[in-house]
């Protein structure tokens, strides 16, 4: 259990520190130096939100095999294009539905595993 609440905690981070880079980097002033852009609290809030991801992500690593977390951790991907999709009005096209409805049967597919093979 304790290896499925970490897995969820590295998704939302990621889900969370990349969406708030995107909303930081669009609703900038236009015509901003792209490195001033690194002041907006967006960003900023986006940046630490990542380095945490990261630092957990390690964590679930050391805990889990590879091949359970990556799979699993993958939903992120579709949480971030909804997110886009919901906030920030981008369009999602048949394509990228395909590409999330084949992540989103993977992830299930792999999360009904156990974290760790058995040796």
């Amino acid at each position: 259990m304790r290896i499925r609440i970490l897995a969820a905690v590295v998704v939302l981070a990621n889900v969370v520190g990349n969406f708030s880079m995107s909303w930081g980097m669009k609703h900038r002033v236009s015509g901003e130096p792209l490195l001033s852009a690194l002041l907006n609290p967006f960003v900023i809030a986006g940046i630490g939100l990542l380095i945490f991801w990261t630092l957990t992500r390690i964590t679930l690593l050391s805990l889990a095999d590879l091949s359970y977390v990556l799979p699993v951790t993958s939903i992120g991907y579709v949480l971030s294009a909804l997110a886009g999709w919901v906030f920030l009005n981008e369009s999602i096209t048949w394509q990228r539905a395909a590409g999330i409805a084949l992540i989103t049967a993977g992830t299930m597919l792999v999360g009904r595993t156990a974290p760790k093979a058995k040796a």
